[in-house]
């Protein structure tokens, strides 16, 4: 080895960027948290399907006791240096998405809702937020639970979180990376957190809609997009806020989710004000997402979906 350089992919693992004879890889070092996702075992093993099938890097060496693994180091380019449209990436990220479907089911895990339900009860109990503030989130979130019928027979190999620091263009194509909480899920879940985070307009999840299914979208599949886009906010909501509570000196628990807006965000953290793994930035992003979904939640779209997938 003739050189060792961090690489600032996250708080979930500690990653170096290491040459040996000439040639760069990616050393990761997984974090010791181990919960019902966190689980080296199950996630390189989906890591090594995803890199067979060319959705992620190339795996050179995977140790699941040690927690420690090597892949190809893939040159990270800003995703405004994509060539094509908007639409062209969100073609892209649909043809990945649907390819890594196609592959044998990842092993199983907690099902989705199940995942989230346990988040929100730690969250509860972690006095990050004042009694009585995430009320509405779990009357938002139990009527989901009622009408999402869940069906462990369509499940599929999911990424479960295809954020844009997930998601590497080299210059030529797209990659997949950080399988950390990949698991057989919902063929929907990988969809709607790209509808959060990339497609957000309504013309742009309508193209991911159609070019991932090959076809244009039925009214149902529209509603159970929007609930489980909701489900994978709140997801993000509990997730990030746990995130923080672990680094955080002292709790102060939150009497309000004012939080900056995505914008807002992005320029702070460009301007050196707010590091993304950061306590105090991963409370912020628990905040902006616990927010969106009680704006989510109080519309009328949410109620209409929520009956047409009550009905199918």
């Amino acid at each position: 080895m003739t050189s060792l350089e961090p690489i600032p992919l996250g708080a979930s693992a500690s990653s170096y960027r290491v040459e040996v004879g000439g040639r760069p890889y990616l050393l990761r070092l997984e974090s010791s948290r181990r919960d019902e996702v966190r689980d080296p075992h199950r996630s390189y093993v989906c890591m090594q399907a995803a890199a067979e099938a060319g959705i992620a890097p190339a795996v050179r060496y995977a140790d699941a006791a040690a927690a420690v693994a090597i892949v190809d180091f893939v040159p990270h380019r800003p995703m405004t240096d994509f060539s094509g449209t908007a639409s062209d990436l969100v073609r892209e990220l649909a043809s990945l998405v649907a390819r890594l479907q196609a592959i044998p089911a990842f092993p199983p895990v907690v099902d989705y809702p199940t995942a989230i339900a346990i988040l929100f009860d730690r969250l509860l109990d972690s006095d990050l937020f004042a009694p009585g503030l995430l009320d509405p989130h779990r009357e938002g979130f139990e009527r989901i639970r009622a009408a999402y019928r869940w069906n462990s027979e369509t499940l599929v190999s999911s990424h479960n979180d295809l954020n844009p620091g997930n998601i590497l263009f080299d210059g030529q194509r797209l990659w997949f990376i950080d399988w950390e909480t990949a698991y057989r899920n919902d063929p929907l879940v990988d969809v709607a957190i790209l509808t959060i985070f990339i497609a957000a307009s309504p013309e742009l999840e309508t193209m991911l809609l159609r070019s991932w299914l090959g076809r244009e979208p039925v009214r149902l599949e529209c509603a159970r997009l929007a609930l489980m886009r909701l489900q994978a906010r709140l997801f993000y909501g509990c997730a990030a806020s746990l995130n923080a509570a672990h680094g955080l000196d002292k709790v102060v628990p939150a009497t309000d989710l004012d939080a900056p807006t995505r914008a807002g965000f992005a320029e702070a953290v460009e301007q050196g004000r707010l590091s993304v793994g950061s306590p105090e930035a991963q409370r912020l992003i628990g905040k902006m997402a616990l927010a969106s979904f009680l704006s989510g939640a109080a519309t009328s779209e949410f109620d209409e979906a929520l009956a047409v997938v009550r009905h199918g």
